[in-house]
């Protein structure tokens, strides 16, 4: 399990990749050729994946999808460390907090 801001990355087995996420749409790179994950809400600043790799979208609001990493590589963003992620599949996933009332997805 990887963690970074608020964006949560958890290893999946290929089997337990939904069926059918390869024919949701994936997600282009930004214009540094980065997988962007996250963009922050007021900074502008971005979680994102430097190396080979599709990120494949997901409906549910708190699942950002699934992403698929060819090679090992880094999740960077401006305020935080960059972590080493090996190759594999990830359940990209927003984190959420809970306020008296309501649950709302973590702002970082």
């Amino acid at each position: 399990m990887y963690r970074q801001g608020d964006i949560l990355l958890l290893p999946v087995d290929d089997a337990a990749v939904p069926l059918g996420v390869t024919a949701l749409p994936a997600k282009p790179r930004d214009n540094r050729g980065r997988i962007v994950l996250a963009l922050g809400e007021v900074t502008g600043h971005a979680h994102a994946v430097t190396g080979t790799g599709t990120l494949f979208l997901d409906p549910e609001p708190t699942v950002i999808g699934h992403l698929k990493l060819d090679a090992p590589t880094r999740l960077v963003h401006e305020e935080h460390a960059a972590i080493s992620l090996p190759k594999g599949w990830y359940r990209v996933i927003r984190q959420r907090e809970y306020i008296p009332g309501a649950v709302r997805i973590i702002a970082d």
